[in-house]
């Protein structure tokens, strides 16, 4: 299986689409803005208002809404926490060192938050849930630092190995391996990217990761209120870090600040890979250049399409998602309606849990799948779709078919769902049902062209429209293309774009900032 990521930057947000064969299965975006939020960013926070009745407590950490800390993700070492803070914050002139210090007892299981935090408290939280719907952030206070390898956890001894490292011999070696290397009262989490690596690698990003947890105590002490101390890295190098393996052929990335950024981290992660991160500087976006947005349009809303006829209803509650696989038109089995079934119910599964990764969808998930009456049928089924979500990086957990022929999938949620709007509206007529004849629109193009190149003095620049109109503009010896052109210059681009609608155009300069000059 060859892997590719694609990445494309725009001036509000990037873009990063995972592509597994050819086939886009992990779709991702982060936001370009100063009040983003990713999971994993450590802040200084401060306690808002007890809440009893949840034994949980409401957090300002600068976001609109206060965000939710439960007593239940305090952490078994709060109390050691605590006291580094407060230390912290009482001399700042001198820095506290966690191995120096002794730690105290776990906090009671069952205790009462009441008991432990009070309200104007100072605590340091990391974000474990990103703001979903109208909730603010979900909060814990048992920090982790995450790296490729290893994760560090201050104010524990713990020494965890990943369950996937499948040999007992390696895992006893990581684990003394490590125990020889990690500071006291710090704990680590030791990941699948571990297996194989040699000590002196292990070390030196376990003495990355302390490095960044000193540079956390330092914000800290330098801190005037509320404000974030540890940043995870974006969400683009957290992608690679997590699933950077052999089998990645290509990075593409069309921005050069950013393609600086991952071939740098490429090079420190796998230095014999450094040369797949590509940069992309073509005039047709890079999106449709590796046929990404094609599939975005044709993965996305309320029905999709699986092979042969058959196809998934997706609909969105509050509470859960529910999938109605139907067979379509899908021709009938020669051995019987059993074995259509089990076949369609087959092929479903597999763009089912595409479309969990690829939407991100979280919670509670239930498929209603096409009745069989066989239990090995409904068994094979049950297995199939364990053996795909495997690939799935998000804890999960799957029960098997009920009598009924009803999955149910618990998938774990961490940020909103990916959400790609597939129906498009009118952009000449913007909804109203009445527009301008269709055959003015070239018409009306090179009336912004003419505005463009003599009112604005614009002279190179990008039309962007869809590939049906473009392919109309450039058809002909003597095309409208190359009239305009020799009428205003060869600066003029026109560019296929799938992602617009179909009488829908945009400007962009040489720096592919958009010129806006759409009107109603």
């Amino acid at each position: 299986m060859n892997s590719e990521l694609v990445i494309d930057v725009q001036p509000s947000e990037v873009s990063i689409a995972l592509l597994e064969d050819k086939n886009l299965v992990e779709l991702s975006k982060e936001g370009r803005l100063a009040d983003s939020f990713s999971v994993g960013d450590i802040y200084l926070g401060r306690v808002k208002k007890i809440m009893p009745g949840l034994n949980a407590a409401f957090v300002d950490v600068g976001y609109g809404k206060d965000a939710f800390l439960h007593y239940l993700d305090l952490g078994h070492q709060f109390v050691s926490l605590q006291n580094f803070l407060k230390q912290a914050l009482a001399d700042r002139k001198k820095t506290p060192v966690i191995s120096r210090k002794m730690m105290m007892p776990d906090i009671e299981k069952n205790g009462e938050i009441a008991g432990i935090l009070t309200v104007g408290q100072p605590i340091a939280v990391q974000i474990s849930k990103e703001p979903i719907s109208t909730k603010g952030p979900r909060l814990t206070s048992e920090l982790s630092i995450a790296g490729r390898c290893i994760v560090l956890v201050p104010f524990s001894e713990k020494i965890s190995v990943s369950s996937k490292i499948k040999s007992g011999e390696e895992r006893t070696r990581l684990r003394q391996l490590v125990q020889s290397i990690k500071p006291k009262n710090f704990g680590v989490i030791i990941r699948t990217a571990a297996e194989g690596k040699r000590v002196a690698e292990l070390d030196n990003e376990l003495k990355l990761l302390l490095k960044r947890w000193d540079d956390a105590v330092d914000k800290i002490q330098q801190s005037k209120g509320v404000c974030l101390i540890c940043e995870e890295m974006g969400r683009t190098l957290g992608i690679l870090r997590d699933i950077f393996d052999s089998n990645f052929q290509s990075i593409h990335v069309n921005n050069e600040q950013y393609y600086r950024e991952i071939r740098d981290y490429v090079a420190l992660i796998d230095p014999e890979k450094k040369g797949i991160v590509k940069y992309y500087d073509g005039d047709l976006p890079i999106f449709d250049k590796f046929d990404i947005t094609r599939q975005m349009k044709s993965s996305f809303g309320r029905t999709v399409s699986v092979k042969s006829g058959a196809y998934l209803i997706i609909e969105h509650t509050e509470a859960m998602y529910v999938i109605d696989v139907n067979s379509g038109t899908r021709t009938r089995s020669s051995e019987g309606q059993e074995m259509n079934a089990l076949e369609v119910n087959m092929a479903a599964a597999n763009e089912i849990v595409r479309q969990l990764r690829l939407r991100d969808m979280g919670g509670i998930i239930v498929v209603d799948f096409i009745d069989m009456q066989k239990g090995e049928h409904r068994q094979k089924l049950y297995d199939h779709v364990r053996e795909l979500m495997e690939k799935d990086r998000s804890r999960h957990n799957i029960l098997p078919l009920s009598k009924f022929g009803v999955m149910q999938i618990t998938r774990q949620r961490v940020r909103p769902a990916t959400r790609i709007a597939v129906e498009e509206t009118c952009p000449t007529c913007y909804g109203r049902g009445k527009m301008a004849p269709a055959i003015l629109f070239t018409d009306q193009l090179e009336q912004k062209i003419a505005f463009m190149v003599n009112d604005l003095k614009i002279k190179r620049f990008k039309l962007h429209i869809h590939p049906f109109v473009e392919a109309y503009v450039k058809k002909g010896f003597y095309s409208l293309y190359w009239q305009w052109k020799f009428r205003y210059g060869f600066g003029v681009k026109v560019i296929p774009s799938q992602r617009l609608g179909f009488l829908q155009y945009k400007f962009y300069d040489v720096n592919n900032e958009e010129i806006d000059l759409s009107e109603e």
